[in-house]
């Protein structure tokens, strides 16, 4: 038996270990808080692009929105001096240089009055000529006779854009440029430039302070996820203190289950897993020691006689000896068996099912149990059914029973065989008019080797009968039902399900109980 408990104890020591290791990396919620931590790389490595190209796109969009608004302006000047009607009276043999002189007083009056916002840049074409700009110190990419100035001199229609460098001091260059048209021709060309470098260094220096916040609660974050967890598991760490603690000789130690969930739920396995067990090892050390006292008094009694044997010349009492040591070995016999019966009751393949019908079992027992003894038997079988189960071992348990009733009754007495079924059970009953069990036995009496006390008894049996009954009834899905009176008899009730019904006999087994 201590080999078996010290196996248990290793499995579950061995379990827990792995789930909670005394080192911290092996701890679960180490291993949780890595999981998270990965969750927030994740979650950093995707949302900081998706940041950062959003304020990209923003900065791009209020940008283009000064740009225009920069030529909108111009639009506004130029339409006001060049293009109402008191404006346009002019020799038509001279309107082009008119019409030239008016455009560099426009774009005069405008460079003087429009301040740019930083990072922005002015720059008017006329006829194909660079003519004046807000800066002096224009960037290359939009100095006279470079290649985007080039193209953009000849353009017809508004263009908005953006060119790539490699200068880490401009960034890159967006640019709204818009022709100077009247009704009938295109004068020249207005471009206002943004530089980017600025507004990157802006949205850089914003997004790094985004990472940083983050950063900082992400790890205050996980801190108090990592002490929240610990509280949250402490249940395991008293699991594992508590089964290193417990011992062949004291399980009685539980664990103190509080609140719900998983770990709770954990916590009521364990103590209903230690439950099982500590009564397995009590019916285990109970079972051995009334089976070692139950063979140790025939052994005696064969070894004594055999000794008298080897002193004694006559050979009648030699035959006496011999027929006693005989009974005594055919009762050891029976009490072996019947403790086979009973650990076969606990392996699936106890039972050799098959469909049975309980009229014609009860009638055919009937007549098999009137052989057990002079008594007045009765039959009331009122069955009309089919229970799936072991033919054999069902007309095991209830012969036990008759046999169990001759027993406590004397001669004449009425034993009475009856079976009653309905929708969902069959209930099979044996009822004596004997001696009745007293109402503190009526439990203990399906116990192993336990027997009535100062009751009739004739025969020396082993005490297992009651046990073996009970065995093959439960292995059937069914339950006893015992209701006794001391002398008044007993009435042992054996009830079955019936097809899908074994929730409505648990239910009535516990009513019963």
């Amino acid at each position: 038996m201590n080999k078996i408990f010290a196996s248990i104890k290793q499995k579950i020591d061995s379990n827990l270990s792995n789930l909670i290791g005394l080192e911290i990396l092996k701890e679960t919620r180490t291993r949780i808080l890595m999981m998270y931590v990965l969750l927030m790389v994740l979650f950093l490595a995707t949302a900081i692009p998706a940041i950062r190209a959003r304020v990209y796109y923003r900065v791009s969009n209020r940008v283009r929105l000064d740009l225009e608004d920069e030529l909108e302006d111009f639009e506004e000047l130029f339409v006001e001096r060049l293009l109402q009607p008191d404006n346009r009276q002019a020799d038509d043999g001279d309107r082009n240089t008119i019409n030239k002189q008016k455009i560099y007083a426009v774009l005069d009056e405008f460079f003087q009055t429009e301040i740019p916002e930083d990072d922005n840049f002015l720059v008017s074409i006329v006829d194909g000529e660079f003519y004046k700009s807000s800066s002096i110190a224009l960037p290359e990419a939009i100095q006279p006779g470079s290649t985007l100035m080039n193209r953009l001199q000849n353009i017809t229609e508004e263009e908005f854009g953006e060119v790539k460098l490699n200068d880490p001091e401009i960034g890159n260059l967006l640019y709204d440029a818009e022709p100077i048209k009247t009704t009938d021709s295109t004068l020249g060309v207005i471009v206002a430039v943004h530089t980017t470098a600025g507004e990157q260094e802006e949205a850089v220096e914003a997004l790094d302070a985004i990472i940083e916040v983050l950063i900082v609660i992400i790890a205050i974050a996980l801190a108090i996820a990592w002490l929240g967890m610990g509280k949250i598991l402490s249940p395991l760490n008293e699991l594992t203190k508590i089964t290193k603690t417990i011992n062949e000789a004291n399980l009685s130690y539980r664990v103190d289950v509080k609140g719900n969930g998983e770990l709770a739920e954990l916590g009521n396995t364990f103590n209903q897993m230690m439950n099982r067990i500590q009564v397995s090892f009590d019916t285990q050390r109970n079972f051995i020691n009334d089976a070692g006292h139950e063979l140790r008094t025939p052994i005696t009694i064969i070894r004594g006689h055999m000794e008298l044997m080897d002193l004694n010349d006559d050979p009648e009492a030699n035959q006496e000896t011999v027929d006693l040591v005989i009974d005594e070995l055919d009762r050891m016999n029976r009490l072996v068996e019947d403790l086979i019966i009973l650990t076969k009751a606990e392996r699936p393949d106890f039972l050799k099912v098959e469909p049975i019908d309980v009229a014609s079992l009860i009638d055919e027992l009937f007549i098999k149990a009137q052989g057990l003894g002079d008594r007045q038997w009765q039959l009331e079988n009122n069955a009309n059914g089919t229970i799936i189960g072991d033919r054999q071992r069902l007309s095991q348990a209830i012969l036990n029973l008759a046999n169990n009733a001759v027993q406590h009754t004397p001669i004449g007495d009425t034993i009475t065989l009856g079976c009653i079924s309905n929708e969902y059970k069959i209930e099979i009953w044996l009822r004596d008019t004997g001696d009745g069990i007293a109402a503190s036995e009526q439990q203990r009496i399906f116990e192993r080797f336990a027997r009535v006390k100062n009751a009739r008894r004739c025969s020396d049996g082993s005490g297992l009968g009651l046990s073996i009954v009970k065995a093959i009834v439960e292995a059937h899905g069914g339950f006893i039902n015992l209701r006794s009176c001391l002398g008044v008899g007993s009435t042992f009730s054996l009830v079955f399900p019936l097809k899908s019904n074994q929730k409505l006999l648990v239910n009535e087994a516990n009513t019963n109980r």
